[in-house]
């Protein structure tokens, strides 16, 4: 069903991350705790509507548990070509995010965001983590709980649980590199 040869090690780590037992993921699925266990284990194949119904409860895009190339076996955990990177993140319009990070089964993530020209979030968010960034090229405006920086290729900063939102109200893109702990897509 799935590109992704590692589907059950990134819905384990899914839902450890959100610290979801087996038994409560089963529940919001409305499957058995057996089922979903062969799953995360890659015993059993969910189907496309399971696939989307596990996206919905981690809040994740669906496209998330597709678009891996294959890859050598000497490769697979280890080396991600930047063809074979999935997409992931919450699309806003403008926004392009892709998984750096071989899979989802590391205490932390890494993300390579791409902000558009004219591409905004405007609504807050505060997720319990800690991410780092790091501008590889362009500007992006950033609002960490209220306060606006501005931020440019060379720079970096941190986000620990606090509230935030960004825009790229310049004309080239912001291409920024996140490191996000634990994981959250």
């Amino acid at each position: 069903m799935s590109n992704t040869p590692d589907l059950g090690q990134d819905i384990r780590a899914l839902r450890t991350a959100r610290k979801m037992t087996l038994e409560t993921l089963a529940q919001k699925l409305g499957k058995s705790l057996g089922w979903v266990s062969q799953v995360e284990r890659n015993i059993s194949t969910p189907t496309m509507d399971d696939l989307r119904d596990i996206a919905r409860v981690f809040d994740v895009p669906l496209s998330l548990f597709f678009g891996t190339a294959p890859a050598p076996e000497k490769e697979r955990g280890r080396i991600v070509r930047a063809s074979a990177r999935r997409h992931i993140g919450a699309h806003e319009t403008g926004l392009v995010e892709t998984l750096i990070s071989p899979d989802l089964t590391d205490d932390f993530e890494v993300i390579h965001s791409t902000f558009q020209p004219g591409a905004a979030r405007e609504e807050v968010i505060t997720r319990p983590t800690t991410e780092v960034a790091y501008m590889i090229s362009g500007m992006l405006e950033l609002w960490i709980d209220g306060e606006k920086f501005t931020v440019s290729a060379g720079d970096s900063f941190r986000i620990r649980g606090d509230s935030y939102r960004w825009a790229n109200p310049y004309d080239t893109p912001a291409i920024a590199v996140w490191v996000i702990s634990p994981p959250v897509y």
